[in-house]
Formats: structure tokens, sequence, C-alpha cells
């Protein structure tokens, strides 16, 4: 997809009239941007919004700046702008330091590696660092506070037919669409990407007046579905291999599958019928989990989030152990976007260079020694707090900065302490991004070198801090399997690595004696490994043929006062596992 910058002159050509006189310097315009992308223009105006490119009460742009093209897929970048969303909002605007420019230098960083042009993003400081910009600041920052009290900032979305924000309970909600194929080829492999849940395949054509009439409520119903399931449309007026091998004699028709079979075919733009089916269809698909009859609310609980380690050490001190490295350039563009988060908050910092960090960490994989690498990984950790940050690696997991490293650690054959809890910690704050997470699960080389991590640490029984934070590690790749299990499409985590990392954490929870922050972290890695488990799969009988729940009960005898043992022994690990 191409990428484009919409440049807007919100003085309407007064500024490059009037600027010299003005402010002592030519200044060509008062730049507002926003991004196009497939079709749509976001724009940050208080909140995110997306609107027809152009169609604002601005007018048309003053220039369509061609950036690049992007491989992303949308779903992938509506996923990034979730995690802006958390960040641009009405509160955190500032006209000089947190604005529309900042926020599309950020997403055209995500996109393609590199930022808008400097001149725009500078243009505020230029402005303010002049007499007459610090005699007109308060003047325009009242204005600017009396129009967030409206919701906006420059009133796109309110004056902009067909403006679409997101509210903040849908953040990180995936909402379905409707998916439309061409050829049989592409309906046969998303059939197969769903055959462990559901399909609705829709059978139309250009002649239909009664299937347009059904549009909405199949887009509707895509919504609701979500990642629980798919559903289909194909025009067999021009896809005609796909009607010839479902025998469509007429349109509009629908065929649903269930776990990868065909479950019902039937023909008629029965409004009723279409939802009841499709609703009925993801029950089946979805049935109530026996786990949720019993009293596990640890487990039960929505709002669980991955474990972050976000404390800032003193960044002189951090950078003084790197020696020369210190004053790369890189180095120095993440100390000053750590600082600005640190004291001013995400909305203050402006993504550094990520592209020449990441350049630099594989450089230090290869070129700094062993003892002093974890200032390097360290550093990392501190800006993976910020999802800006953690989005931006987990689109360049291509290039492999954090595998090479993972890698690296895996493969010494005495890791320094240091290195590897902040390796562990850093990994950790992978998942201050579900992007990153995403990845974690799919990606196979990743994930080995993940799971490699933390079956080693927990085999450190000298360093307390290190077996929490593989506990911690792995309760976050447990919880976002979890939530793949419950809001679809169902277990990402191949059966194989859920095997061998449940084997690892019962093995840590046996020998377990000293620390009951370790253990209550083994715990509730292991929890979430296990709940709402197919209890007929592979897990389940490795659970029950190690007898995990009596054997974690055993361990109150050294933490009696632990609730956790219990919930997770009796309950999930006991009762659970004799459900069926």
């Amino acid at each position: 997809m191409d990428v484009h910058l919409l440049v807007y002159d919100l003085s309407r050509g007064l500024a490059k009239q009037m600027s010299v006189g003005l402010l002592g310097f030519q200044l060509d315009a008062v730049y507002h941007t926003s991004i196009q992308l497939n079709g749509r223009e976001y724009v940050y105006d208080g909140n995110i919004v997306s609107i027809i490119p152009g169609s604002s009460h601005l007018g048309r742009p003053l220039e369509e700046m061609y950036l690049g093209k992007t491989e992303l897929p949308m779903e992938v970048i509506e996923e990034y702008l979730d995690s802006l969303r958390e960040i641009y909002t009405v509160e955190t605007y500032d006209l000089w330091t947190h604005n529309c420019n900042n926020f599309s230098n950020d997403l055209a960083t995500f996109l393609l590696g590199k930022g808008i042009p400097d001149y725009i993003v500078n243009m505020p400081q230029t402005v303010l660092s002049s007499p007459m910009g610090q005699m007109l600041m308060p003047m325009l920052n009242q204005q600017i506070h009396a129009n967030k009290r409206g919701g906006g900032i420059l009133g796109i979305q309110q004056n902009t037919p067909g403006s679409t924000s997101k509210p903040k309970a849908q953040l990180h909600h995936h909402e379905g669409k409707v998916h439309n194929v061409t050829s049989l080829n592409e309906l046969q492999s998303l059939l197969e990407k769903f055959q462990n849940s559901c399909a609705v395949v829709f059978f139309t054509s250009a002649t239909c007046p009664p299937c347009k009439v059904l549009y909405p409520l199949y887009d509707e119903l895509a919504a609701e579905v979500g990642d629980k399931g798919v559903l289909i449309k194909v025009d067999v007026s021009a896809a005609f291999d796909v009607g010839s091998a479902y025998s469509v004699s007429a349109t509009p028709t629908f065929v649903t599958f269930l776990k990868g079979k065909q479950e019902n075919r039937w023909s008629g733009a029965d409004r009723g019928a279409l939802q009841g089916n499709v609703r009925l269809l993801v029950q089946m698909a979805w049935p109530a989990h026996a786990h949720q009859s019993l009293s596990l609310p640890t487990f039960s609980n929505p709002g669980t989030k991955p474990v972050l380690y976000t404390k800032v050490p003193p960044l002189e001190k951090l950078l003084a152990k790197m020696g020369s490295d210190a004053e790369n350039p890189a180095v120095q563009g993440v100390k000053h976007f750590i600082e600005a988060r640190s004291q001013d908050g995400p909305a203050e910092a402006t993504l550094p260079d990520m592209a020449a960090f990441t350049t630099f960490v594989r450089q230090s994989i290869k070129n700094v020694p062993t003892d002093t690498l974890f200032t390097v990984v360290d550093l990392m950790r501190i800006g993976l707090v910020d999802p800006r940050f953690s989005g931006y690696l987990a689109e360049e997991v291509v290039h492999g900065t954090v595998t090479a490293l993972l890698e690296h650690v895996n493969d010494l054959k005495e890791c320094p302490y240091a290195l590897r809890l902040v390796t562990l910690q850093m990994a950790c704050n992978l998942f201050s991004s579900q992007l990153y997470a995403d990845e974690v699960l799919s990606n196979d080389k990743l994930r080995t070198c993940l799971t490699q991590l933390v079956s080693a640490s927990f085999l450190d029984d000298n360093h307390n801090n290190v077996r929490v934070a593989a506990a911690s590690l792995l309760f976050n790749i447990a919880l976002a399997n979890s939530r793949k299990r419950q809001d679809g499409p169902g277990d990402v985590l191949p059966q194989d690595d859920q095997i061998e990392l449940a084997a690892s954490i019962l093995e840590a929870i046996a020998q377990e004696e000293s620390s009951g922050e370790a253990l209550e972290g083994m715990l509730l890695a292991l929890g979430y490994l296990a709940y709402r488990m197919p209890l007929d799969g592979e897990l389940s009988d490795l659970l029950r043929t190690m007898d995990a729940g009596n054997s974690i009960l055993e361990k109150k005898k050294a933490f009696p006062d632990m609730k956790l043992i219990d919930e997770v022994g009796s309950e999930l690990l006991g009762k659970g596992l004799n459900k069926s």
C-alpha cells in the first residue's frame, strides 16, 4: 500500500505573506498533517480519527507527499493505531510538543521505518523560539484548551461526515471483517485457516438485488464474530470456479463450516435466518468451557495485563558503563526518548531513530564484551515499555534484532547474571504491544529462543530474581495464548511448545523452596497455560500423567499462606482436569 503525507496550511497562506514581519523569518505555512493509507486519511484531532481523504472542513491539502510503500496488513496497522490511541488523546494534545505532526511522524516511522520531514515536525519549536511566538503562546494555549472541552482541536471529527474514531473500551479488540475472495484457491486457504473454528460463505452476484440488501447485516455479523470465525463473500458472476465447485445455482446462497466440515446450506434473503444461523454456528464452535463453572477468579479476570519491567535506572550511570558507545547518536536518541517519557509522559516523547538503534544493537551483539552487553539490553528494555517502540520492533522482526540477541544470550556457555536478568526483563517488555505478543505466538524462531531462555533460567538456583523474571516471561506468553483461546481464533501456541513449557515449569515449581514471589509467578504462568485448554488434548494428558494438581498442593507445606496454590492445584488442575 502506498503511504502519503497530506500537508495542510492552517493559516491559508497568511504565514507565507506575514511571517517575516511577525516572526523575523520566513515560514511557508502553519503545517497540519495526516497520513493517507488504504483509501482513508488518519489524523490526530484530540483523538485519532479516520476520514475520507480531503473531506474535512480544511479542504484540499496544500501538498500530497509520497512517503513510500508499506507491506504491512491493515489488521497489523489497526493494532498499532490502537496503541497510539492510548497516547494521542484530547488530554495530551499540546500545540507545541504533541500534535498532529508528531502523530504523523510516529505512524510513518512504523509503516516505513522513517518519519516525515524534519522541517514540519520542528515547526512549532521554530515558532516558539521567536519573540512573537513567545508572546502568542498564552493566547494560543488558551484557545486550544477551550477547543479540548468540545472534544476536538480542529473540529475535524465533529464537522466531517463519515469520520470514525474508536472508543477506549474497544482498543485492541479485533473486529472481524468480511473477506471478499475471487478464486477457489483463495477460498480454500481461508477455510483451512479457520478449520478449528467456523466459517460462513455468502455466494452473491453482481445482478442480485436481494444479496445487496443483506450486505450491511453481513458486515455487522462479521464484526460481531471477530476472530472466532470468518465470514466470506464470493461473487460467483466473477469467480466461476468457486460457483461451479459448490454447485451454486441461485443467489444468495450460504454455506457454513464447523471445524473444517460443511455444517449447513440454505438459499434466500431471510435476515432472521442469516443472523440466527451465524450466531448458532459460533456457539457450536465455541461452547462454554468446563473451567468456566469452577471458582477461578484469578484466571477468569478479563483485565489481567502482562508483566512489564518499567523501572528506569540513572541513565548517566548506565551509559557510563557503555564507554565510548554511549556517544553513539542512536544511543543518545533513545536516552532522550526515555528521559522525555519518564519526566513528561509518553505524549511528550517522540520516537527516536529506530532503524539506527536496531543497527546499533545488532553491531553490539558482535562487538560489545559480554560483561557490558547488559547495558545495551537494559537500554532497550526501558524503551520497550512504550508500545510504539515495541510495535516498531515487532514489525522489524524480519531483521531479527531481538531474535539475534536472544540467540546470543542462549549460546553463551556462562551467561553473566546481569545479562540474563535484563534479557528476561527486556523480553517481558516486548508484550507492551499486542503486536509483539502476536509475533511471539506465531514466529517459530523467536518463540524457540524465548522458550530456551525461560527453561535455562528456571535452573538458576542462586538468583531468585532470575527465576521470578523467567516466570514473568512465561506468564506473558501463556496470557497472550489464553486470550486467543477465549476471544478467537483458539490456541496459537503450538501444542509441542505448551507441553515443553508446562513440563519445565512443573519441574521448577517442584524445586522452588525459597522464593514465594517466584513460585507465585510460576503458578500464574502454569495456570494460564492450562486455563480453558482442550480437556482431550496433549497438554491435559501431560498434566494428568504428571499428577500436576497434587504436586502443586504439596507446595502448601513450604508456602502455607499462598491461596493461589489451592486455586491452581485443587480447582484448575484438580477438578478442572476431571471435567468433561
